[in-house]
């Protein structure tokens, strides 16, 4: 038996007991409500001492908790992941590295890690998404940006099309592959220096666009707040923008979209 099967007979007897109780009026469906909110709680968050794994996340927002990687010691993401993986969820840890990659492999043997996108993955069956996302890039150097976002919304569940420097420097490469742009239902634009891809392509598409500015760029850019105010101040209509960098806040958005 499964980590996650004995989790769920263990809570399903606890349910049918106090069930069982109510019926045979040893106790108030009042008192039983209270009970069974508590061991509700007690399953759904399991305490690690350091962190606190959310593991009904799943069921109230479609995907399970995602790791933010960045800041946490080597050994409290790999005892996460272990957290994650033993209720059968599907595991994504972002902002990471191999070291950290390395003492999670010595606990979820058969977790990957994508060294541009910088993620540990371990993908399970999930519910898929209707249509495919687009991920374009206006320049190489944008790649683990969008990286971030496609290999995220891989294990989100969605069809990810990648599509690589079609920066407006020429806008030809863009247009030269309108066709894949058309096609998509959800895109995600991922741009630095003045942003400029997410308003072309959003006037040229009538899906949304999830606009990702990027920290490239010289010194006037400020770090990608260029971007992030070019695309905020988008005249085209559908484009939404996460933050500087944000690759997997473009992912889970542009993931919700395919998934409705």
């Amino acid at each position: 038996m499964s980590n996650q099967e004995f989790h769920d007979k263990s809570l399903s007897a606890s349910l049918r007991a106090l069930f069982d109780a109510v019926r045979e009026g040893r106790l108030e469906p009042e008192q039983a409500a209270e009970q069974a909110r508590g061991a509700l709680a007690n399953e759904s968050i399991e305490n690690l001492g350091f962190a606190r794994v959310d593991h009904h996340r799943d069921g109230r927002q479609g995907f399970p908790e995602v790791v933010f990687g960045q800041g946490k010691t080597p050994a409290q993401v790999a005892r996460i992941a272990q957290a994650i993986v033993s209720r059968g969820h599907s595991l994504l840890v972002t902002r990471t590295d191999a070291m950290t990659f390395a003492e999670v492999a010595r606990l979820v043997p058969d977790a990957v890690f994508h060294d541009q996108a910088r993620i540990i993955e371990r993908r399970t069956a999930v519910p898929q998404g209707q249509g495919v996302i687009l991920i374009a890039a206006a320049g190489t150097s944008d790649i683990p940006v969008a990286e971030e976002a496609a290999v995220s919304a891989e294990v989100m569940g969605n069809d990810v099309d990648r599509l690589y420097d079609v920066g407006v420097a020429g806008l030809h490469r863009l247009l030269a592959e309108l066709p894949r742009v058309q096609s998509a239902r959800v895109i995600v634009a991922v741009a630095g220096m003045e942003g400029a891809l997410a308003s072309v392509v959003g006037g040229l598409v009538r899906v949304p666009v999830v606009a990702v500015p990027t920290s490239v760029g010289y010194g006037a850019s400020f770090g990608g707040v260029a971007a992030l105010l070019a695309m905020l101040n988008s005249c085209a209509t559908g484009v939404s923008v996460v933050n500087i960098d944000n690759g997997f806040g473009a992912a889970a958005i542009a993931s919700a979209i395919n998934h409705l």
